[in-house]
């Protein structure tokens, strides 16, 4: 499609705000809406349910009637799992459809929203789909009088709580095993990405997944969000989002039923480069495209580069020819990798990240600034720093950000003694052609994922989640079932 196809398709594009409670969609019950704002070039695109305590009732509700029923949890897996599978089948003919939703939404290039986020999102609840009907349950070691069955059963109603950097595809990450499995779920997804989760939701009904057991509430999170995670009959919560607010859900959690609630947090990813690096220029591509993706506005984005020194002045000098490579353009020009930051809030944030780092005394070496303001949008610069210290700002918090701050080192433990000082724990890599070296390095380094000699190759089949404050539970991988699940044991006596 042309990019002028793009903008025309953008310009016909019919969007709709409401929620979608029990098969249908339903303004707010107060009347309420907010303005869903396009980062692209600042233009309304349409008003949103503001969805509150009520509207997550009426939501719980349908989605407890649902599963108390068994229309969905009482299927066969096999069944379940052609609904699933047809569920994806729809998300890919509807492509372009939803990957427009999403650059227009959240500010990604359409070159991805079409080729990663559709796609690994249809990939994700096919996979969940394919999965469900091959997973046996257990019959524990017993006398022959008795008779033991280890039995895994759907939670109940599921709350899913997902950001705005990868909307549709974090969504899929929650729903697809949760309802794989046999559970209802309500998902409330970010106020600043609202529009491709609801889409998501009529989709899912025109599969064949019935009334209330998907539910969509937009809102915001002090006002759905703690609403979902103060609810008295939501039996688990899937958040993926800052630490600050997960927190604040596990408090809410105690405060209430002592819902299960599982947490994908914040990170603050490492990227280790030996002097014995296999391939310096893979190297050099993976650390400036991985945290340039998506406007770096990814949790697992490596932005800490550890480089050994004596190869350190060679490698900026590569990554700065990098750089220019991603300016940021039109979302909606198929030719553009770095599109637009979420929102001006986050904007915002992240130059004042950037100012800190320079009033603190890191040397700026490329970008920093905000561009394309002419269109409306929300744009900044690919950025980079070097001379970067642990005890700087930039060094020590997530910045959500296209900026990269590097770092040099002579002995490898100090570099992963660097690499694990800090509150986060979600993701790392290392490049060395010593596979001892590797493998060490990566036992020492506390996180959930470990990447060798490239970054972010993974795929559904292994677990995603962190250490520390980076969460707990994983998703992605058959362990995410074990979020989504109780096990029951059943012993039968048979003298």
């Amino acid at each position: 499609m042309t990019n002028t196809r793009w903008h025309d398709r953008a310009a016909e594009l019919k969007f709709d705000g409401r929620a979608f409670i029990n098969g249908q969609r339903v303004a707010a019950q107060s009347g309420a809406t907010f303005d869903c704002i396009s980062p692209v070039d600042g233009r309304k695109l349409v008003d949103v349910a503001r969805c509150e305590a009520i509207d997550i009732d009426a939501a719980v509700t349908a989605a407890r009637a649902a599963f108390e029923d068994r229309r969905w949890a009482g299927l066969a897996p096999a069944v379940r799992k052609r609904t699933m599978i047809k569920f994806a089948d729809l998300l890919l003919q509807h492509r372009d459809e939803l990957a427009l939703l999403e650059t227009l939404d959240m500010g990604k290039p359409i070159k991805y929203s079409r080729s990663v986020d559709v796609p690994g999102a249809a990939n994700c609840i096919r996979w969940y789909g394919e999965a469900v009907d091959k997973i046996y349950d257990e019959i524990a070691p017993t006398p022959d009088t008795a008779l033991a069955l280890i039995t895994r059963e759907p939670v109940g109603v599921v709350a899913a709580v997902v950001p705005w950097n990868y909307p549709m595809l974090m969504a899929s990450w929650k729903i697809a095993p949760a309802l794989a499995v046999g559970n209802s779920v309500v998902l409330k997804p970010s106020e600043k990405s609202p529009l491709s989760a609801l889409r998501l939701a009529e989709i899912a009904l025109e599969a064949g997944i019935p009334p209330g057991v998907f539910n969509v509430v937009p809102g915001y999170g002090n006002e759905a969000g703690s609403a979902l995670a103060l609810h008295m009959d939501v039996d688990c919560i899937g958040f993926t989002g800052s630490t600050r607010v997960g927190k604040q859900i596990m408090q809410y959690a105690g405060q209430s039923n002592l819902k299960r609630v599982w947490t994908e947090l914040g990170g603050k990813s490492p990227n280790i480069v030996c002097a014995d690096c296999p391939d310096l220029d893979a190297a050099v591509r993976a650390a400036v495209g991985s945290i340039y993706f998506n406007q770096g506005e990814s949790c697992n984005a490596p932005s800490r580069l550890f480089v050994e020194k004596s190869i350190k002045e060679q490698f900026i000098a590569k990554a700065l020819a990098l750089v220019p490579n991603f300016k940021p353009g039109d979302p909606l020009d198929e030719t553009t990798v770095m599109g637009a930051i979420v929102d001006d809030i986050q904007m915002n944030s992240v130059l004042g990240f950037i100012a800190s780092g320079k009033a603190e005394g890191a040397q700026l070496l490329a970008g920093g600034q905000q561009v394309r303001s002419e269109s409306g949008g929300y744009y900044i610069e690919p950025t980079l720093f070097d001379n970067v210290d642990s005890t700087m700002k930039i060094a020590r918090e997530e910045i959500f950000g296209p900026v990269l701050s590097v770092f040099g080192f002579t002995d490898l433990n100090e570099a992963i003694r660097a690499a694990n000082a800090t509150a986060f724990g979600l993701q790392a890599a290392v490049w060395t052609s010593d596979i001892r070296k590797a493998h060490q390095t990566a036992r020492a380094l506390r996180v959930g994922t470990v990447h060798v000699n490239q970054y972010d190759d993974d795929d559904i089949t292994v677990p995603f989640g962190g250490y520390k404050q980076s969460g707990n539970g994983r998703d992605k991988s058959l362990h995410a079932f074990d979020k989504y699940t109780e096990l029951k044991t059943t012993w039968i006596n048979i003298r």
